[in-house]
């Protein structure tokens, strides 16, 4: 072990009043490893979008989906259940459509023949 791991290990203990078992650092730094990785796969995502809205910026007919990646961006849960309710609301819209559709189909028939 290098002096500056064992300089940790005696802070953290200091901080934790106990010193940690074998199985209890393997853990933390588990957690640590899973904590870093899921931070630089947001950055990296976060970066693919922003290089992505800068694409659909310069191209006019893409403003519409740099305006959506943007609020994504910005306010990733706000945009995401504004989502949800955007397709919940799709969905409901198409049934209508296609109940009201049949009921003018059936009338129709009924009346021509």
């Amino acid at each position: 072990m290098s002096s500056q791991q064992l300089e940790r290990e005696l802070n953290h203990a200091r901080e934790m009043g106990r010193w940690l078992s074998d199985d209890e650092l393997q853990q933390l730094e588990h957690e640590q490893r899973l904590t870093r990785q899921v931070q630089e796969q947001n950055s990296q995502r976060r970066l693919k979008l922003g290089l992505f809205t800068v694409v659909c910026v310069v191209i006019p007919p893409l403003w519409p989906i740099a305006l959506g990646l943007s609020l994504h961006l910005l306010f990733p849960q706000t945009f995401r259940r504004l989502l949800w309710f955007a397709g919940g609301s799709l969905l409901l819209l198409a049934l209508l459509g296609a109940g009201v559709s049949i009921a003018v189909v059936s009338m129709l028939w009924m009346l021509f023949s």
